[in-house]
Parts: structure tokens; C-alpha cells; sequence
């Protein structure tokens, strides 16, 4: 799995995947990250990125020109099967990001990420070049780098061998429907706050009924909007 950052900031990128599990997936080779500077996309001495909006108003805009450049020269260096790839912008705008997406991108041999800045990007970006545009929550981020970094992070769990355990993700939350069971370690007695005792049987079948009761019980009430989807009621898992 390839993944192709477009920003104009390449630090706050280059930074978080140094560590962790994307550090691991990456010198496994079950992932690739490559960061591509936009400011290396330009034409002019000043590596300008973004201008004023036609029409007025506050802020900058990311410039067409740069980002065209940037996809249609990873596309051409690096190149891959017709239909493999998907190039995504982030844009608050977008489809709202969850675990359906992140399967459903878990897909693609490549993806192209294209991280906004300032007021936004031109539209003919969104409009000719993009194939979907991606929101991580309804709140506005100065620019696409914690969102590209949250679809590399959660697409990366989903490769074999990224998390150590083939069927690992399928225990995290959203996975089957529901939120995860609680997690408990050692003690098992902390200021008086106490493990529950069917953790401790050593009874595997009682653990596991107790976990999918937990995990469907947390779920009707911190996200009941979940419990009506296909395969809610399996057993949860991961936060």
C-alpha cells in the first residue's frame, strides 16, 4: 500500500510516521509513505503556493496549478494499474471519514493525498482532479495534515501484518458495529476500584459472553446510532 502526501508543510507529516506502528509497517514494507513538498510543483522563483480569492474576501487560496502538477507527476513517476489508486482531498466539506471508509480505501493499491491550507483550494481542484473529498468531523483543522495522518494511521491497521495479528482489526470498534468491551490490567484491586470478577475466572466462554454484553451495552448508550447498522451485535472490540 502506497501512500502519496501533497502538502505544503512536509514536516508535520514527515514527523508522526516516524514512530509507533506506521514506523514498523513502514521498514516491514507493508506500507510506503512518500511526502511530496508542493512548493516543488511550482513555476515561479517563489515557490508560491496560493493567492486571493476572485471576488474578495479574507484568506489565500491553494493555487490549481501546483496541485495538477503534483498528481499528474506522481501519476506519471510512480505509476500504477488503472483503477488502484485514489486521489482524496480534505476539505471539511467532504464525506465524514469512518471505519467504512477507511475498508473500503484499505482497498486501493495507492492514494494520492491532497492536504488544503489557508481558505481552501481553487475549485477546479475538487471539480477536475480529485476523485472524492474526505472530512474528518464537523470542525475546521488549519490544513489536511491530521486528516491525511488519520487515513494513513487507520488504513495502515487494516494490512496484514501492520498490527502483528491478522484478525486484530477485526476487533477494534466499528468493525462489527459496536463500540469496543472495557479493558482492564494489573491490579486487580486499585484504590479500591476493583477488576470485574468474571476477568479473572479463567472461564474463556464467560469472558467472551461478558465482553459481547459490555460492548453492546456501551453502545446502546454512547452511540445507539450504531446498533441499527449491518452487523452490529457481534463482539466489539478495540477504542
Amino acid at each position: 500500500m502506497i501512500f502519496d502526501v501533497v502538502t505544503a508543510f512536509p514536516g508535520m507529516v514527515e514527523g508522526p510516521i516516524g514512530f509507533s506502528i506506521l514506523k514498523r509497517a513502514i521498514e516491514a514494507g507493508i506500507v510506503t509513505v512518500r511526502v511530496h513538498d508542493l512548493r516543488a510543483f511550482t513555476e515561479d522563483k517563489h515557490h508560491k503556493v496560493d493567492d486571493a480569492p476572485f471576488g474578495g474576501g479574507d484568506g489565500m487560496v491553494l493555487m490549481p496549478g501546483p496541485l495538477f502538477a503534483a498528481v499528474e507527476g506522481i501519476r506519471r513517476d510512480h505509476p500504477v494499474a488503472p483503477g488502484r489508486d485514489r486521489t482524496v482531498l480534505f476539505c471539511p466539506q467532504g464525506a465524514t471519514y469512518d471505519q467504512e471508509a477507511a475498508r473500503r480505501l484499505a482497498g486501493y493499491d495507492r492514494l494520492i493525498l491532497l492536504c488544503g491550507r489557508y481558505k481552501g483550494v481553487d475549485e477546479r481542484v475538487r471539480e477536475h482532479l480529485v476523485d472524492e473529498t474526505i472530512s474528518i468531523g464537523d470542525y475546521v483543522l488549519t490544513g489536511g495534515e491530521i486528516p491525511a495522518l488519520a487515513v494513513i494511521d487507520s488504513v495502515t491497521r487494516l494490512k496484514p501484518g501492520a498490527l502483528g495479528f491478522e484478525e486484530a482489526p477485526q476487533r477494534d470498534s466499528f468493525w462489527a458495529g459496536t463500540l469496543d468491551h472495557p479493558h482492564y490490567t494489573r491490579p486487580a484491586d486499585f484504590r479500591g476500584h476493583k477488576v470485574p470478577e468474571v476477568l479473572l475466572s479463567g472461564d474463556h466462554e464467560r469472558i467472551a459472553a461478558w465482553r459481547r454484553e459490555e460492548a453492546l451495552r456501551r453502545t446502546a448508550e454512547r452511540r445507539p446510532d450504531l446498533l441499527g447498522r449491518e452487523g452490529s451485535g457481534d463482539a466489539g472490540t478495540k477504542h
